[in-house]
């Protein structure tokens, strides 16, 4: 058998769109009932590929946003429908302030066995900045609940970078997320999107952004105080509990793991995205579109495309780095027919003795050096395999 596949469902509901985000998200709740109806819709087009689960990922919006039984309506139709593992994450995200110690416990109970929680910050200033519904106060409140609820693994997001933070905010912050002893943090660099009101603040002059050099140094504070607190640094972004690997467990996310890994996983839900090697396709974005195309009997696919084998290897180097794990050279070679190793030594030779990267047991992984400016190193390997694809596509 092959990798197992990840089951995401866009749930696009939200009480107030935060300043930054750029995600699909509506206010009008009125339309939770058609849209339930609709994803069912959905799943049936799925259900008879031959794919096992080991993963099912509620995003959002504001996935807590919704009736009980509404959510746990979908939970039942999405295991009828496919074929899940036992030992199956299900993660659901949350936002302080849209959960009762009753609706975790509800949850719990149906079987959702990860919360997301998205902090952003235990600071009232930023988190008003933001544009966030929450209080510091809320945001501490749902993790004594989500515990008191049966929760084991709970993850927080953070975001970091916000205009003129320095390190004693950053630091205070990281300190009452340790203190609260989650499972996994995410943390975020704030990101000026098109479209966003952040993105118009900064034109307007209204925020300054921080400059690289202080998101750098933000952030190789950010990685020394998490990993020196019992936290592995699995990915770019992301930071996983290791008191457990003694007893076999991972607090790693097994879903968004997939994204980087190149395994399977289906996304269901307005703009969802989903990727059946080598394929890659999108749902339409407009809620109302989505539930018209579906009572149609169509999908509601906006667009796909075929990956060649040099995207797929372009997509391999690229999110391979984003891990610790890396790029594991036996199985590129074994997929793509190329000794990466040698296509790139002249580079990767200068890199490790610059100190970006390890090529060590068949693995080549970035040092946390090399994770600061991981972009610039995807280029510069990208640039020696074009000097190669021709012999390459031969070898394909």
């Amino acid at each position: 058998m092959g990798q197992c596949a990840g089951l995401y469902i866009h749930i696009p509901f939200c009480r107030k769109k935060c300043r930054y985000c750029d995600f699909y998200s509506i206010e009008n709740t009125s339309l939770e009932k058609p849209f339930t109806d609709a994803l069912k819709r959905e799943m049936a087009f799925y259900a008879e590929k031959e794919l096992v689960f080991d993963s099912l990922y509620l995003g959002g919006g504001t996935p807590s946003l919704i009736s009980v039984d509404h959510l746990l309506s979908i939970l039942e139709h999405a295991t009828t429908c496919f074929h899940f593992l036992e030992n199956r994450e299900v993660t659901i995200e949350v936002n302080p302030g849209t959960v009762s110690l009753e609706k975790l416990v509800s949850y719990y109970k149906a079987g959702i066995t990860r919360l997301n929680v998205g902090i952003q910050s235990f600071q009232d200033a930023n988190l008003k900045l933001l544009g966030r519904i929450h209080t510091a106060e809320e945001g501490r409140t749902v993790i004594e609940r989500a515990r008191h609820a049966g929760y084991k693994n709970i993850g927080m997001d953070l975001i970091i970078g916000l205009p003129g933070q320095g390190r004693g905010a950053l630091e205070a912050d990281l300190i009452k997320t340790v203190s609260l002893h989650p499972e996994h943090i995410s943390c975020y660099m704030l990101s000026y999107e098109a479209g966003t009101p952040f993105y118009r603040m900064r034109e307007k002059g209204e925020v300054r952004a921080l400059g690289d050099e202080q998101v750098g140094e933000l952030y190789e504070i950010l990685v020394e105080f998490l990993t020196q607190n019992g936290y592995e640094h699995y990915e770019i972004s992301n930071f996983a509990r290791i008191d457990s690997y003694s007893k076999g467990i991972s607090y790693r996310s097994k879903h968004n793991y997939k994204y980087w890994s190149g395994a399977p996983y289906i996304g269901l839900g307005p703009s969802a995205h989903s990727f059946l090697p080598p394929v890659r396709f999108w749902n339409v974005t407009d809620i109302e579109a989505y539930i018209s195309v579906l009572k149609e009997g169509r999908r509601p696919v906006e667009e796909e495309e075929n990956l060649t084998p040099d995207q797929e290897m372009t997509e391999a180097i690229y999110l391979g780095l984003r891990t610790s794990d890396g790029i594991r050279l036996n199985p590129f070679r074994q997929k793509f027919g190329a000794d990466f190793i040698r296509i790139c030594r002249d580079v990767l030779s200068s890199l490790e003795k610059d100190g970006y990267l390890v090529v060590k047991k068949e693995r080549l992984f970035l040092t946390r050096k090399g994770f600061l400016v991981s972009d610039a190193i995807v280029v510069k390997l990208m640039e020696e395999v074009e000097k190669v694809k021709p012999p390459l596509k031969q070898g394909l």
